[in-house]
């Protein structure tokens, strides 16, 4: 069997580039003693990745010449481990590549059969435990409290404000475009939607959320940040959970001008980690597979096809072009 890898090339300046890696074919590796060969279906797409490959954040970057890493999952083609058998659906950080092998204890993490790789890569996987831990863990909402989510229509953003809805807040989402907003409204059941791209940020925030904003999820950071903090709630919290609009910047981007308003309304700002909380991950999908089937929480997944365009599907988040989770598919 052959192997395709993404290896880094370099680390990125600015905007991620083709050249900043190279696509490779080798043979497929064999798995050892305890090991097990995976033959990866669907990757993982996520901001995070930015960081990976540019410098060392909470995981070392990526190398030169190590195969770019990503979350994914895939199929046990190959197993010298008794609890992971040939035909098992796993998941784990598989790497930009067809094929990976792994030691599974503690690595890999075996999906129910017939779980849909789209959920388990979406609001069952990483980006639905972090909404969920982020908003009740952090965020703690209290019924009738008003929330506003940044990059509400992505993977993790639309999760956290039907997750608050559930909790009983009123949510106003901020996305870019018309077609984002209204899907907030019309099917995730936001409140309000405002389209960054064609609206005053700041002042729809002051027409929608007249008393303040008592929890602000933030996964852009950047003018959407600075202009939430004007509106902080006394008491009220930001959630700090990424931030999108700076990761290619290729110089420090300057810090909020309205963070004193944090004392001003005795507010607090916290960032977090759902590495920090992958030990209670039952307890989030539990809750989150409860609200799924319920109806109370719908998704949306963009599917990107082919491992060749692995660099350009990672850069659709950065130019706005993803429609929900962003999934690549990379086999049958």
């Amino acid at each position: 069997m052959k192997n395709r890898q993404w290896l880094l090339a370099r680390r990125p300046d600015g905007a991620i580039k083709d050249s900043d890696f190279n696509l490779v074919e080798t043979e497929a590796p064999t798995p050892g003693e305890g090991q097990v060969l995976v033959r990866n279906t669907m990757l993982s797409c996520d901001p995070t990745q930015r960081g990976w490959i540019a410098f060392d954040t909470y995981l070392p970057a990526v190398k030169i010449g190590e195969v770019v890493r990503s979350m994914g999952a895939g199929r046990i083609v190959a197993s010298n481990h008794p609890d992971f058998a040939v035909g098992d659906i796993v998941s784990g950080l598989v790497g930009w590549q067809d094929h990976v092998v792994m030691n599974p204890k503690g690595q890999l993490n075996k999906l129910p059969p017939g779980t849909p790789l789209e959920l388990a890569m979406s609001v069952f996987g990483a980006t639905g435990i972090t909404a969920y831990f982020g908003l009740i863990d952090v965020g703690r909402p209290v019924s009738g409290e008003t929330v506003v989510v940044s990059g509400a229509a992505g993977a993790t953003g639309s999760v956290v404000g039907q997750i608050a809805k559930i909790k009983g807040c009123r949510v106003v989402g901020i996305a870019g475009g018309p077609e984002k907003c209204r899907w907030l409204t019309d099917e995730a059941g936001f409140d309000a939607a405002i389209d960054y791209k064609s609206e005053n940020v700041p002042a729809r925030l002051k027409e929608l959320c007249p008393k303040g904003i008592d929890i602000f999820f933030d996964n852009v950071g950047g003018d959407i940040l600075d202009a939430a903090l004007a509106r902080l709630a006394l008491r009220g919290r930001v959630v700090l959970c990424g931030g999108i609009a700076n990761y290619n910047a290729t110089e420090p981007p300057p810090g909020p001008k309205n963070y004193l308003n944090l004392v001003v309304q005795r507010g607090r700002m916290e960032g977090f980690l759902v590495l920090d909380y992958l030990p209670r991950a039952g307890e989030a999908i539990g809750a989150l597979a409860g609200w799924v089937q319920a109806g109370k929480i719908k998704t949306k997944v963009d599917v990107q096809h082919g491992l060749e365009n692995a660099p350009a599907t990672l850069r659709r988040l950065f130019e706005g072009r993803n429609d929900g989770k962003q999934l690549l598919r990379i086999a049958e």
